[in-house]
């Protein structure tokens, strides 16, 4: 029996239509539809792509970009900052792993990025949370991404730093038990 047709979303970190050419990065957690196809994916396996296109679309705003994720969102992160090399850039993530992730960021030449070592109790989201208002003062736009609690709690955070909504971006990609967000 044919497996059932399943999408999910990932961001390109290089496309070139010329060539039929993408590059994406996978961080592989848990047993769902996504993590096994990244798991299990080899070279030559066919693949229907469709994209790309703009689920997180920073343009509108001004000023410094603040990209706030996890594991799942250093692609976002790294195709950002090229997207927009002219802006700054202040990437933070939360990870099960910082010396893994330390070394696929050295691998993307991505530095300068604030990591934070996930805690079960979810302490370091709190961490994270302190590094917002510098970033409001400064002037900066904001993309909230990863698991769906962390980017409630930041947003949480500044609605009470009265940043209105235009500078704010968020897309859950994941909850702890749920399938299929995105």
């Amino acid at each position: 029996m044919a497996a059932p047709f399943v999408t999910r979303t990932y961001t390109p970190i290089e496309w070139d239509a010329l060539t039929g050419r993408t590059r994406i990065l996978c961080y592989v957690h848990g047993e769902g539809p996504g993590s096994a196809w990244a798991r299990d994916v080899k070279p030559g396996d066919e693949c229907d792509v469709f994209g790309p296109r703009s689920s997180i679309d920073p343009r509108p705003a001004s000023g410094p970009l603040a990209v706030f994720g996890d594991e799942t969102s250093i692609g976002l992160g790294y195709a950002l900052s090229g997207r927009y090399p002219t802006r700054s850039a202040a990437l933070h993530f939360e990870l099960d792993d910082t010396e893994a992730g330390k070394h696929v960021l050295k691998h993307l030449d991505l530095s300068g990025v604030a990591l934070f070592e996930k805690r079960t109790d979810d302490a370091h989201v709190e961490q994270m949370a302190a590094a917002l208002p510098s970033l409001v003062a400064a002037g900066a736009s904001f993309v909230f991404v990863g698991k769906v609690a962390t980017v409630q709690r930041l947003r949480q955070s500044l609605k009470q730093l009265d940043v209105t909504t235009p500078r704010i971006t968020t897309k859950a990609y994941w909850a702890p038990g749920r399938v299929g967000l995105d």
